[in-house]
């Protein structure tokens, strides 16, 4: 379908990798231009996250209508941190990560980004959330993210996080992507881990160049070609070419192909989608159609739909780097002077400190990596791309079925369900509580029996307490190929606690077609 002739596509092909590029990199920044272009990466993703909070997952699988005005005034980034403080999710985790390099320095290893991420008590979500809950019952950090632990392991989580570690990395591509592999296996693998180190790379490029078509490629160098997420990217590098002034088309051609969940749970086999690929994807078409425009960057990469507040974030704080924060134009930085002390919520840091770390960081980073400095101008080593591990998630296994003939028996706090399936395997989702009469001393531990065709699987204990609860409650993919009994009971149903379905998916080994 793409293009037609060999020649453009070889083209594209020497395009794609940096090779062939008349764009000149610049490996000389001064110390000011320097702290310009990380304030700006850090306000503007603020701004975007902003922009698109009120849009987040109202159009899954559709686009936002040009139709449709999304609002930015002078005031709204105060009002928005005082009312709506969760929004900034994908700011404070990046945070968090900001202060454990701060306490602990350059060699903080993953143990201890773990436990600040684990401890934390801020809200969470997707594969975030599995991988507490999972560091909570005592796995690695290594293992937190690992799919086969973390059914949300190509959910968007670390790509929304991993802003900081290409800010503190200026034209160092393999140094953040070594505090990738450090940070981002907590909570992802596969996709998931690789959308943290195309955004990284993308920022750490951002610091060298100002054309966008280049800084995306070198970004996604970093990424095996193998790998599905590479490919999404490379489709719309393509269609980019094919379609350079429509970009609702190569949203379109991109949906029709991509638009698929395997593990999340919560969005296989439905219009939601949280997947880190399909994210991903919606924040390059802004980046390529909005051609280094603020505005149309913002509106387009937000209009794309689904996790339209951090895809723009993203986007724009690319945007922020190349032009630096005094290029930011005014429009977008009405109201931001009002909010730059005020710390995000859950941390101690506040904009206007994290563009101090950000800078002294970044500052140690280059020097740890080769750089040099005469006066106030530093000189960046020559950058390489980096070579990272070929990851797979979910290899030969295929959601088929969701919500199948099951039963549910509920009979004095009895709970209980049955479930006829045919296939290789399930997951399911739950929602832990305490009942409305339980006091704050009464035991809450809820135990679940999970059983197939007669034989225990697991018996799962679990603290009815949202922080820790995992996302997806329980996964297998290993069952033999044919007809199964799944059976979940709740083995005390004297405590004041509970449990509720929420999804079941159920696997099998190749996927299903419609006969129509």
């Amino acid at each position: 379908m793409f293009l037609k002739t060999s020649l453009v596509l070889i083209g594209l092909i020497l395009s794609f990798y940096g090779l062939g590029q008349s764009k000149e990199i610049k490996l000389e920044i001064t110390e000011s231009k320097l702290r310009d272009k990380i304030k700006g990466g850090w306000a503007a993703q603020t701004i975007g996250v902003t922009f698109g909070g009120p849009t987040e997952f109202k159009w899954k699988g559709c686009l936002i209508p040009d139709s449709y005005k999304i609002e930015w005034w002078d005031g709204y980034l105060k009002q928005t941190y005082t009312n709506a403080p969760g929004l900034y999710d994908d700011i404070y985790v990046d945070l968090t990560f900001v202060d454990v390099l701060e306490k602990k320095g350059l060699k903080a290893n993953s143990r201890d980004f773990a436990e600040a991420f684990s401890s934390s008590g801020y809200m969470l979500w997707h594969a975030n959330q599995q991988a507490r809950h999972n560091l909570y019952m005592g796995l690695k950090p290594h293992e937190a993210g690992h799919w086969k632990n973390n059914p949300c392991a190509d959910d968007i989580d670390f790509q929304i996080e991993a802003d900081f570690a290409g800010l503190m990395s200026p034209g160092l591509p393999e140094a953040a992507t070594r505090i990738c592999d450090t940070v981002g296996h907590i909570m992802n693998s596969s996709d998931g881990y690789y959308g943290g180190v195309f955004m990284a790379n993308m920022y750490a490029w951002a610091f060298l160049s100002n054309n966008v078509p280049f800084i995306i490629n070198q970004g996604l160098a970093a990424i095996p070609k193998e790998a599905t997420f590479h490919k999404i990217i490379a489709d719309v590098i393509l269609l980019h070419k094919e379609f350079p002034n429509d970009w609702k088309r190569t949203w379109f051609e991109i949906n029709r192909k991509w638009d698929d969940e395997k593990g999340g749970v919560a969005g296989v086999f439905s219009p939601f989608n949280i997947d880190a690929k399909i994210n991903a994807a919606y924040v390059v078409i802004g980046l390529l159609y909005g051609n280094g425009d603020f505005t149309k960057t913002l509106e387009i990469s937000t209009r794309c739909g689904q996790d339209s507040d951090c895809n723009p974030s993203s986007a724009a704080g690319i945007l922020g780097v190349i032009s630096g924060y005094d290029k930011i134009p005014p429009y977008w930085k009405m109201g931001l002077k009002e909010v730059e002390d005020l710390p995000f919520s859950y941390t101690t840091l506040s904009l206007n400190k994290v563009y101090d770390l950000g800078y002294k960081h970044a500052l140690e980073n280059l020097k740890a990596n080769g750089a040099t400095q005469s006066g106030t101008t530093i000189t960046i080593p020559k950058p390489k791309v980096p070579n990272i591990r070929l990851e797979q998630n979910f290899t030969g296994i295929y959601p088929i079925g969701r919500f199948q003939n099951y039963t549910v028996l509920e009979e004095k706090n009895q709970f209980s369900l049955s479930l006829n399936f045919e296939g290789t395997g399930f997951a399911f989702s739950t929602d832990f509580f305490k009942a409305k009469e339980a006091s704050s001393s009464d035991p809450d531990i809820v135990e679940l029996e999970i059983s197939v065709d007669g034989k225990v699987l697991k018996i799962l204990k679990q603290k009815a307490d949202r922080r820790i609860t995992p996302f997806v409650t329980f996964m297998e993919t290993s069952l033999e190929t044919g007809k199964h009994q799944l059976f979940i009971r709740q083995l005390n149903p004297e405590v004041k606690a509970g449990v509720k379905i929420q999804e079941i998916i159920t696997y099998g080994d190749k996927p299903y077609k419609s006969p129509y």
